[in-house]
């Protein structure tokens, strides 16, 4: 068995959202993409991520500070 030391970063992402009880493969699919250009970093949200940011769509931002 691998130890973490030997484990890349995107292996112990995947070991470790994977070791849920109840956790499937979907678990760990990526969320993000990241880039740089320019020396300039810039994070995207994928557009097939299951998980977001941010509240359900509909809902202003007042009506969700509100309750």
């Amino acid at each position: 068995m691998a130890t973490s030391d030997d484990m890349t970063p995107d292996e112990k992402r995947h070991d470790q959202l994977t070791s849920a009880p109840d956790a499937t493969e979907a678990d760990a699919a990526p969320r993000i993409d990241v880039s740089v250009h320019d020396g300039v970093k810039r994070i995207d949200v994928r557009d097939d991520a299951d998980v977001r940011p941010g509240g359900p769509e509909g809902v202003d931002s007042q009506e969700r500070t509100s309750k």
